[in-house]
């Protein structure tokens, strides 16, 4: 079986702050065989050992993007519903492969990502990360995942079911159609539990979901051992998170101080999203948002800012997610690290992508660190992260290896 070896490294290894020089990874298999401060001597045992010198470039573990559309061509919910689907599938494959050349060697769609698109990955039609899904996000009528307007009239009487999300009421509804999203291998269940920007109708403060609903969700994923996600902007919202057992509160926009310490004691986790944020802000005349809905987003920034390091100062193990939409504006998935520098230590940010991410998504045990029997999922940078995060952002030019599961996607050392 071939190795290959990557010598004379600085190496993250995903978890702790020192930062060794000299270091020297083995690869085989798709896995990860041995880290070593000495050479690795693999006479005897294999012919087909390739040594990369990295000459103390940085080495660390793939990154994780936890809130990642692909069927995010647009945020024009309307257009994307109506897409053909041949068109829809040719959009996620482009944003899957462009994150993985970002670096991105695993992402978690939340909102659309379905078995398609996975098999298709698995099977080698396409380059991609490695893709955890979770069908369509659950909405109650009238919530952020009910993109019909209020003058739209319901034909045939059928509820809404699009290309992100779709509408279910009801505690018996919910755990229908939670189960068999199940069924077709979800690795999660997202749910809407706060108003949100794209939506036409509800206000960010809006609650959603009534908590009989929410546990519903969260009992029937725990069958599978697996686990709910919720669109959350409110600190009413991240309290009956709390409460529901849900795993995973995306986005985290408004949590206050004794929210943040109920979080932290119950083991949960957030993940903001602050370059969709600065998408909407920066580009809301391109992003096809009605005025009305991009004004949703006022202080949202700074409130997500805050949130974060009242997370952090309460021990909250913070993860990271980018939620972008419209594929012009995808190359910003590769911002939300310095986004992140604002509030957050580099050590802190790169955590969040690899060992945290890794933790949340129930890889913790296979992604996110360097060592030996974790998935060779590894990038090469030419430069120091912990000195200048928006070294991500020049990936074309300062990312020179990128490998998924022990395959070279991208070699220029």
């Amino acid at each position: 079986m071939a190795i290959t070896i990557f010598s004379n490294c600085r190496m993250f290894d995903g978890v702790n702050e020192t930062i060794p020089d000299g270091m020297h990874v083995a690869i085989e298999g798709g896995l990860i065989r041995e880290v070593s401060h000495q050479p690795i001597e693999l006479s005897g045992l294999s012919d087909d050992v390739r040594r990369i010198d990295c000459h103390g470039h940085f080495l660390m573990p793939g990154l994780i993007d936890l809130h990642f559309h692909a069927y995010s061509a647009s945020f024009d919910m309307s257009a994307l519903d109506r897409m053909p689907k041949s068109l829809l599938a040719s959009y996620a494959i482009k944003h899957l492969r462009d994150a993985l050349s970002r670096g991105f060697t695993t992402v978690r769609d939340p909102g659309g990502g379905d078995v398609g698109l996975a098999l298709a990955i698995e099977n080698g039609l396409f380059d991609g990360p490695r893709f955890l899904y979770g069908g369509r996000a659950l909405s109650q009528t009238g919530g952020h995942g009910d993109m019909r307007g209020h003058g739209e009239d319901e034909i045939c009487g059928c509820t809404y079911s699009g290309v992100i999300c779709r509408v279910v009421d009801g505690v018996d509804e919910v755990r229908r159609v939670v189960r068999n999203e199940l069924r077709k291998g979800a690795h999660h269940i997202k749910v809407f539990i706060s108003g949100g920007v794209a939506s036409p109708h509800d206000p960010l403060w809006m609650p959603q979901f009534t908590n009989d609903e929410l546990r519903a969700a969260v009992e029937e994923a725990a069958t599978r051992r697996k686990y709910v996600i919720a669109h959350c902007h409110t600190d009413d919202g991240a309290r009956r998170c709390v409460d529901a057992g849900v795993r995973s509160i995306d986005h985290a926009t408004q949590i206050l101080e004794p929210t943040a310490t109920m979080i932290a004691e119950a083991g949960l986790y957030t993940v903001p999203t602050l370059a969709v944020v600065h998408e909407v802000i920066h580009a809301r005349d391109r992003t096809g948002l009605s005025a009305e809905r991009a004004a949703k987003t006022d202080g949202m920034l700074e409130s997500m800012l805050r949130s974060i390091e009242t997370c952090r100062r309460a021990g909250v193990k913070i993860g990271l997610g980018t939620d972008i939409f419209g594929t012009e504006f995808h190359d910003m998935q590769a911002s939300e690290f310095r986004y992140r520098s604002e509030v957050d230590s580099p050590i802190d940010v790169l955590r969040s992508a690899t060992s945290i991410n890794a933790e949340i998504a129930q890889c913790g045990d296979m992604l996110g660190q360097i060592r030996p029997g974790y998935g060779a999922d590894l990038i090469v940078l030419d430069g120091d992260p912990l000195k200048d995060l928006s070294i991500f952002e020049r990936y074309r030019t300062s990312m020179p290896i990128i490998m998924r599961g022990g395959r070279m996607i991208r070699c220029e050392l």
